[in-house]
């Protein structure tokens, strides 16, 4: 039974197969939610956390109230900041066997910094998610297939591991996020407008559209109505999106994919995937003929 609300999944190479990531809160979002999905692993849920003044204490209360969870997710919009890189020791040192991800950076550089102060995987994006306007308002960002190499090369010199985050349209482009050598790609406009996904439902049978809000770490447009933050500017959006069912489907569609993708290059399993893959620039990916702008 999945949870009321998927914030995002987590394709992933490790034995688990998949992991679920919930947003910082109170303890009782989390103990609802094995309240809602008793079948779920505490194992497979990951703590997340700012690294506001009271962020660190609130992540000691959550871990303590549920010793399971052994991933703590430190989720920040920029990762290239002293403050950031002192509050990840800070934590290594309070939970010296926790998997700790860290993140969001673009450059090998601050992979490496990052897995040296004590994180064990690292987020990789800026600027690539389907409702994320940050390059649009900040003129900041990087390529996500680039930054996913550079990364990837620098994690894997030091034993660690990166998370491909954001810039997926289709189950090609998880494909070749592995290809690139990520290590889990995370997933959020995909497999936003399904039953799991939550938001409001507009319309019925195929005009049914779902509201899908990105609530960015900088504020959104309601926060900075409230007064809040009003000397930011919001980098997110709020989106309309066809409802499509159950997210099984699009699961099922993304895997079916990735293993043909396996076939294709002769990977005998995903890990292979990156030892088997090489790039080429080209101006346009698909045949447009029969494309969705064609279709009545």
């Amino acid at each position: 039974m999945w949870p009321a609300r998927l914030s995002r999944f987590w394709l992933t190479r490790a034995a688990h197969g998949n992991a679920i990531y919930l947003p910082a809160g109170v303890i009782p979002i989390y103990l609802l939610f094995f309240t809602i999905c008793p079948g779920a692993s505490p194992q497979n849920v990951a703590a997340s956390s700012g690294t506001g003044p009271s962020d660190f204490e609130q992540l000691e209360q959550i871990l303590e109230t549920v010793p399971q969870v052994r991933y703590i997710c430190l989720d920040v919009a920029n990762g290239y900041s002293e403050h950031f890189v002192q509050f990840l020791k800070d934590v290594r040192k309070r939970f010296p066997d926790h998997t700790i991800i860290a993140g969001n950076v673009v450059t090998g550089e601050m992979v490496e910094e990052l897995i040296l102060s004590g994180a064990d995987i690292i987020k990789v994006g800026i600027g690539p998610g389907s409702v994320c306007t940050t390059r649009k308002k900040t003129g900041v960002g990087y390529p996500q297939l680039s930054a996913v190499m550079e990364c990837a090369d620098a994690a894997h010199g030091l034993n660690g591991h990166i998370i491909s985050d954001g810039g997926c349209s289709c189950p090609g482009d998880v494909a070749k996020a592995f290809g690139a050598g990520a290590d889990f790609v995370m997933l959020g406009g995909m497999l936003a407008g399904h039953t799991e996904s939550g938001g409001e439902l507009i319309g019925e049978g195929r005009q049914a559209v779902q509201a899908l809000l990105r609530h960015e770490l900088r504020g959104s447009h309601e926060e900075v109505r409230r007064g809040v933050a009003e000397y930011r500017a919001s980098e997110g959006k709020v989106v309309q999106v066809p409802f499509k069912g159950d997210v099984e489907h699009t699961l099922r569609d993304i895997m079916g994919g990735i293993r043909s993708t396996c076939t294709y290059v002769g990977a005998a399993k995903l890990k292979e995937l990156s030892r088997r893959t090489t790039f080429i620039r080209v101006t346009q990916q698909a045949n447009p003929i029969f494309g969705e702008a064609s279709q009545p």
